[in-house]
């Protein structure tokens, strides 16, 4: 769906970071909080983290927790807190049922400041890797399906919105593609881990950022959760130029604000044009 009315020049976004709990409700309650501190500091467009409602003690938790697509508790919070609040939520992720019992689809899920469902991106690329030098494992597949290949680009009155999740960030090729699809903003909730989070976080959302002349919003998830994983936190706002504009500091619930120009922006792409000094596909 598009938002045909004329795209703000300047809007407020929130990045939201959380420690997500083991159940639902309380991670529902907390993340209501959040949004709410987020509108009352003028955040238009607020963007919570991967598993926002959910870090279960097993990955097999979410199952239970899995809602069918546009109906559900959790889904249904953010419609109406998008609407309470007059807020646009970018949602990542959401449990939504696959065809396979085993298996859920990470949904990040956007809702426009009536609470209408106006997108719904499911991950691609899922986090099967396992760490260097160390015994610490991840194999998301056993419990996620990926999504198909496929970039997605919305409209909003802030301009155009690139949904991307997580560990996405490590695929260059996606964001290059949702630049090329007009994207001026770009959200990529996480939860990505310490270690990962320590070697690569600031490099890669700040790499994303520059090398599409976008404004990269990104939330993660932050320390220690009840299966006895630990998150970074530093959820971001980055600008086109690379400059981190208000960046979360503690691991603890948080909301970074930060003022996108989107003229600013433009000047960037027209003044450095490497989005279309491209020579090769």
């Amino acid at each position: 769906m598009s938002d045909t009315r004329p795209a703000l020049e300047t809007v407020r976004v929130a990045a939201i970071q959380m420690n997500s709990l083991g159940e639902v409700d309380p991670n529902l309650a907390r993340a209501g909080d959040l949004l709410r501190d987020a509108a009352r500091r003028g955040a238009r467009l607020a963007v919570l983290p991967e598993n926002f409602a959910l870090m279960g003690a097993h990955e097999t938790d979410k199952l239970r927790e899995a809602e069918a697509d546009g109906d559900g508790p959790i889904q249904d919070f953010l419609a109406r807190t998008a609407a309470e609040l007059g807020l646009w939520i970018a949602a990542g992720t959401i449990p939504i049922a696959s065809p396979e019992p085993d298996r859920v689809y990470p949904a990040l899920c956007v809702y426009d400041d009536s609470g209408t469902r106006v997108a719904r991106y499911d991950k691609i690329h899922l986090f099967d890797v396992g760490m260097p030098d160390s015994a610490e494992a991840y194999r998301e597949s056993a419990t996620f399906m990926a999504g198909a290949n496929k970039p997605m680009v919305i409209d909003s009155p802030f301009g155009r919105i690139g949904l991307s999740i997580c560990y996405d960030l490590r695929f260059p090729e996606l964001y290059r593609a949702l630049a090329t699809e007009g994207a001026e903003i770009i959200v990529a909730p996480s939860a990505f881990t310490h270690t990962t989070g320590t070697a690569h976080w600031h490099l890669l959302t700040r790499a994303r950022a520059v090398e599409n002349l976008a404004t990269m919003i990104v939330p993660n998830q932050a320390g220690h959760h009840a299966s006895g994983r630990r998150t970074y936190g530093h959820s971001l706002i980055c600008d086109p130029w690379g400059h981190v504009q208000s960046e979360a500091r503690s691991e603890a619930n948080e909301v970074v604000v930060a003022d996108i120009d989107r003229a600013r922006g433009a000047r960037l792409r027209e003044g450095f044009p490497c989005l279309s000094h491209r020579r090769l596909a």
